[in-house]
C-alpha cells in the first residue's frame, strides 16, 4: 500500500470515530541507517504527510557520497505526480532534479536530460539522482500495477518480481516481511523488503545495506537474506548460460594473436579439451571436421587470451559482466574479506559466473573518512596481523589505503615482505609517492595518487575529494620539473609498477551534465535506462568555465604522464576501479590515445598481467596452457576498438555467448555469436547456435556500435 494511502485510511479512521472536524492524521517519520561492512556511512529519513513527503539523504563514505533532500507527492496509483531532489552527487557535483505531471503533461529535468511528454495518466518517473526512499517508491506502484510492471519515463520498462516472505526479529520484535526483487532500470536488480503496511523496511546490493533505524541489529540477517536470493539468480544465469562440452572444441578460421610479438598469425585452428588448449595448428594442417567434436567457425576474426581488469573490487553480479566483455581474470584490490572468501570457491567450481580471481588484501587507516572494506586496524601491531591474516589465505598483494598511518606503512610492508607478498595502494594521506615507494611499496595504483604527490601542499587532506578535484591543477604541470623527475626515476629504478585506472580519472573529470561521456559514446545506447541516465552526470564541481577547461586540459597532462611512464619502461597495469567490462575496453583505447601502440596495449593487458602475478598457464594461446580465450571479428592490432565486441569468451571450460549474456542482462547485444555445432549426443544448455539456451538465439538484428 502507497504511504500517502496508509496514512489517508488513517485520517478518514480518526473522523469516523468522532475526532473534532478539520484534524489529520499526525505526520509520520522513517529513518533508515546505511550500512557498509558493519558501519554506518549514512541515514535516509522520510517525512510523510498525507499525499507529500520530504526524504533527507546524506552519505559519508571515504569523504565523499550522495547529499540531498528530495519532496514529492504521491498519485493516484502510488504514482508520484512530482518528485524534485537537490543537493550534491558522489563527487560534490551540483544535483537539481525536478519531475512534474499536470494536466496531460509530465515534465522533467535532470543531469542526464529534459523532456515533455503527453500523458493522459501519471507515468512512472525514474529520478536520476535517486535515493533508498525511491525503491519502496517503485516497489508500491509496481504492486498495483497490472502484472507488477510499468512503462517508465524517460524509457524503459520496470518489474516488479516477489522473491520470498520472511520474519526477521523474534517475539514482540518479530517483522513480518517480503522481499521483492526490481528489475528493468539498472546494471544489476534491486532488492526491497517491505512491511505489511507497504512501508520500506530495507534495501540491499553489494556491500550496501540500507535498514530501518532500530533494526540495525538485523543487518547480517538481511544481508545472508540478500545474498541467498542474489547467488540464487547468479546461479541460474550460470546455468543457462554456461555452455559446457565433454568432447574437444574446435576453433577453426581464426587469427590467433601472439601478445609476446604484437602480431596476428594466418589462419589457424585451435583445439580445447575441457580447459586446457591442446592444439594450435595452421589451417592447412587441419583435417576435415568430425561428428564428435565441437566446431566453431571464427570466420577469420581474431583469437587472443583473456583480457585482465588489474583494478576490481568484485560483486556477485560483476562475473557475466566481465565475462561478457572478454574479461576472463581479475585483480580484487579490496572488499568485503568474508564475502570474497565465499565467493572464489563457487567461481573456481562453476557454480557462479566469472574471471579468475587474484585477491589483494585491503588496509585501511582509522579516520572519519575511513572506507569500510578488508581490515581497519587500531594499532600497527593489529596491522601487522592483518598482513598475517591475508598472507595465511594465499592473497596477492597487501594493499594500503587513505587513512594509513604514514609511519605505519615501512613495518607493514616489512611483514608483508617475509610472508612473500608485495605492497601496493594509494599513498596515504600527508605521506608522498616517493617516501611510500622507500618504505616498501612495489606499485603505485591510481595515477591521480601518484601525480598529486606533485600538485599537493604537505598539509592537505587527500581523504576527502580532494584527491579527485585537486586533479585540476595539473592542467599546469611541467612533467620535467624535478619533482616529477625524482619520483620517475625512484620508479625506474625500483621497478615500481603502476595502477593508472585512467578511465575512472576522465569519468569523473570529463563527465558533464547532459552528455554521453566520450568513454561511453560507444555502449551506452545498449544499456538500461538508469545507467544511461546515471552515466550522463557531472560529478566535479564547475564554478566556470575555467573549471571545466582546467579538467579538460589536466585530463590531457593525465595521459601525457601515462605515455611518460610508459617510454621509461614502467610497467603499466590496466585496471579501471569498476566491474562492467566495458571500463576494460576504454581503459585499452586511452593508453592507445596517449601514444601507445594497440599490439602493445593488447601485451599489457593479457600477458604482462600475468607474468606480474606468476601465472605461468596463461597469457598465450599455446598447446598446454589454460584456455582462457576471446573471439572477436576484426584486428585489435590495428584499432583497438575491436575488443569491444567480443563474439565467444572461453574461460573455466566453459564457452560464454556475449549475445546471450547481455540478452540476460537487459542489454541490447553488441554483436551476434559465430556459428557453433555440437554433436547431438552432447548436448548441454545452448549446445547450438540455433539453441543457445534460455534467452534467445544469440542473434543482435540491430548492433547497436
Amino acid at each position: 500500500m502507497a504511504a500517502g494511502a496508509w496514512t489517508a485510511q488513517a485520517a478518514m479512521l480518526a473522523l469516523a470515530m468522532g475526532a473534532a472536524a478539520g484534524a489529520q492524521a499526525a505526520p509520520v517519520t522513517e529513518k533508515f541507517a546505511i550500512i557498509q561492512n558493519g558501519e554506518s556511512i549514512g541515514t535516509v529519513t522520510g517525512v510523510t504527510d498525507g499525499a507529500s513527503v520530504s526524504v533527507d539523504y546524506y552519505v559519508d563514505d571515504n569523504g565523499r557520497g550522495p547529499k540531498h533532500k528530495e519532496t514529492l507527492t504521491i498519485g493516484a496509483g502510488g504514482i508520484p505526480t512530482r518528485w524534485t531532489v537537490a543537493g550534491t552527487s558522489l563527487m560534490g557535483g551540483g544535483v537539481n532534479e525536478s519531475y512534474t505531471w499536470e494536466g496531460g503533461q509530465a515534465r522533467w529535468t535532470s543531469q542526464a536530460d529534459t523532456g515533455t511528454v503527453s500523458a493522459a495518466k501519471a507515468p512512472l518517473y525514474v529520478v536520476n539522482d535517486d535515493s533508498p526512499w525511491a525503491l519502496g517508491v517503485y516497489a508500491r506502484a509496481l504492486l498495483k500495477a497490472p502484472g507488477n510492471s510499468l512503462p517508465l519515463l524517460p524509457a524503459g520498462t520496470m518489474r516488479l518480481l516477489k522473491v520470498k516472505a520472511t520474519t526477521l526479529g523474534q517475539g514482540k520484535d518479530a517483522v513480518p516481511l517480503t522481499l521483492y526483487r526490481i528489475e528493468g532500470v539498472n546494471l544489476q536488480p534491486d532488492y526491497v523488503l517491505l512491511d505489511r503496511a507497504g512501508r520500506l523496511f530495507a534495501t540491499f546490493g553489494g556491500h550496501y545495506l540500507t535498514i530501518r533505524q532500530g533494526h540495525e541489529k538485523e543487518a547480517h540477517a538481511i544481508q545472508a537474506l540478500g545474498a541467498d536470493a542474489e547467488r540464487t539468480l547468479a546461479r541460474d544465469r550460470q546455468k543457462a548460460l554456461a555452455h559446457r562440452y565433454s568432447q574437444p572444441v574446435r576453433i577453426r578460421n581464426v587469427h590467433v594473436f601472439d601478445p609476446r610479438t604484437g602480431t596476428l598469425g594466418g589462419l589457424s585452428t585451435v583445439i580445447v579439451l575441457r580447459d586446457r588448449i591442446t592444439a594450435v595448428l595452421p589451417a592447412e594442417q587441419d583435417g576435415a571436421p568430425t561428428d564428435d567434436q565441437v566446431i566453431v567457425d571464427g570466420q577469420g576474426g581474431t583469437l587472443m587470451p583473456g583480457l585482465h581488469d588489474m583494478h576490481s573490487h568484485t560483486t556477485l553480479d560483476s562475473g557475466l559482466f566481465y565475462l561478457a566483455a572478454g574479461v576472463t581474470e581479475t585483480r580484487d584490490m579490496g572488499n568485503d574479506n568474508a564475502f570474497l572468501q565465499d565467493l572464489m570457491p563457487r567461481i573456481e567450481a562453476g557454480e557462479l559466473a566469472g574471471p579468475r580471481i587474484t585477491p589483494n588484501g585491503f588496509l585501511e587507516g582509522r579516520s572519519p573518512y575511513s572506507a569500510r572494506f578488508g581490515i581497519i586496524p587500531e594499532t600497527v601491531t593489529d596491522a601487522v596481523k592483518a598482513v598475517d591474516w591475508y598472507a595465511d589465505r594465499g592473497y596477492f598483494q597487501i594493499k594500503i589505503y587513505n587513512s594509513m598511518t604514514p609511519d605505519w606503512v615501512r613495518p607493514i610492508a616489512e611483514e608483508a615482505h617475509k610472508r612473500g607478498m608485495t605492497v601496493t595502494g594509494h599513498v596515504p594521506a600527508f605521506d608522498t609517492p616517493d617516501r611510500c615507494i622507500k618504505d616498501g611499496y612495489s606499485e603505485i595504483t591510481h595515477i591521480n595518487q601518484l601525480m598529486l604527490g606533485w600538485l599537493l601542499k604537505p598539509e592537505e587532506d587527500t581523504r576527502t575529494p580532494l584527491r579527485l578535484t585537486a586533479m585540476a591543477r595539473a592542467a599546469d604541470l611541467d612533467l620535467n620539473s624535478a619533482p616529477v623527475q625524482a619520483t620517475v626515476k625512484l620508479m625506474e629504478e625500483g621497478h615500481i609498477a603502476h595502477d593508472p585506472t585512467v578511465v575512472i580519472l576522465e569519468r569523473l573529470m570529463l563527465s558533464r551534465a547532459g552528455v554521453t561521456p566520450p568513454g561511453d559514446v560507444d555502449y551506452l545506447d545498449n544499456m538500461p535506462i538508469g545507467y544511461q541516465r546515471y552515466r550522463k552526470r557531472t560529478f566535479v564541481p564547475l564554478k566556470s568555465p575555467a573549471d571545466d577547461q582546467a579538467y579538460v586540459k589536466a585530463f590531457a597532462k593525465v595521459l601525457a604522464t601515462l605515455k611518460l611512464l610508459h617510454d621509461k619502461g614502467i610497467r603499466l597495469l590496466p585496471g579501471t576501479d569498476d566491474v562492467t567490462g566495458f571500463t576494460v575496453h576504454r581503459e585499452m583505447e586511452l593508453y592507445t590515445l596517449a601514444g601507445i601502440s594497440p599490439a602493445e596495449v593488447l601485451r599489457l593487458s593479457t600477458l604482462s598481467p600475468e607474468e606480474y602475478m606468476g601465472h605461468g598457464d596463461l597469457g598465450t594461446v599455446e598447446r598446454g596452457k589454460l584456455a582462457d580465450l576471446v573471439l572477436i571479428a576484426g584486428d585489435p592490432t590495428q584499432d583497438i576498438r575491436a575488443v569491444k565486441k567480443p563474439r565467444l569468451v572461453m574461460k573455466g571450460g566453459a564457452i560464454y555467448y556475449p549475445s546471450e549474456i547481455y540478452q540476460s542482462l537487459s542489454i541490447k547485444p553488441f554483436t551476434d555469436a559465430p556459428p557453433v555445432t555440437a554433436p547431438k549426443a552432447d548436448t548441454g544448455p545452448g549446445d547450438s547456435l540455433g539453441a543457445p539456451g534460455l534467452f534467445g538465439g544469440g542473434h543482435d538484428d540491430d548492433m547497436g556500435d
